[in-house]
């Protein structure tokens, strides 16, 4: 016997903007840099300004361009004569550039005994110092494990010299707190990081 395939309704994707015919408003206002050539084209001068949705939709029409709503909440709402699929495109593009601007926080751990020796203590502080001059943060920590647990104060020693060692490229944003069996501390940049 045959298994039903279960048809799934599909969903109308609504568009992000208002195009064309779908704008029900009886006036809009027009806005943007193709006007003289909708000017040309309508036979007067057009600038920004309320105009009927009919009309405006007569010109896009006329230059084979789409009439966008760009505003719909404003009094009344904003539209632009241009070609929608490049609208689209540029604005992709925009919130790309924008996404790739954001910084990202970099966080990068550094961790120690509560028994860590002068050497140790100044490599891992190299680390730290050349993390922080890259612009990422430093998550410093004391790992305890068995009965070191009882050694809590060398750790937040250890910790605190750390900070102190490292107030030139680097400032604590806490002091060191004790999570479980691990003290941390987290050491944000003090200025712009290299490029």
């Amino acid at each position: 016997m045959r298994r039903r395939k279960s048809v799934r309704p599909v969903r109308k994707v609504e568009p992000e903007f208002r195009i064309n015919r779908h704008i029900k408003v009886p006036k809009i206002r027009l806005v943007g840099d193709n006007l003289d050539e909708i000017g040309e084209m309508a036979g007067r001068e057009v600038q920004p300004d309320i105009y009927t949705t009919h009309q405006a939709l007569k010109w896009a029409e006329q230059i084979g361009l789409d009439l966008v709503e760009i505003s719909p909440t404003a009094d009344p709402p904003v539209c632009k004569i241009i070609d929608y699929n490049k609208f689209l495109y540029n604005r992709k593009k925009k919130q790309k550039e924008i996404k790739a601007k954001t910084a990202k926080t970099v966080i990068k751990e550094i961790r120690f005994g509560p028994n860590t020796d002068d050497h140790d203590f100044e490599f891992k502080l190299r680390h730290a110092t050349k993390f922080l001059e890259e612009g990422a943060k430093v998550k410093a920590y004391v790992q305890f494990r068995g009965r070191s647990i009882v050694f809590k104060e060398r750790g937040e020693l250890l910790l605190l010299r750390f900070i102190q060692e490292l107030s030139e490229v680097g400032s604590a944003e806490n002091l060191p707190k004790l999570e479980g069996r691990r003290m941390i501390v987290m050491i944000g940049p003090n200025k712009k990081p290299k490029k």
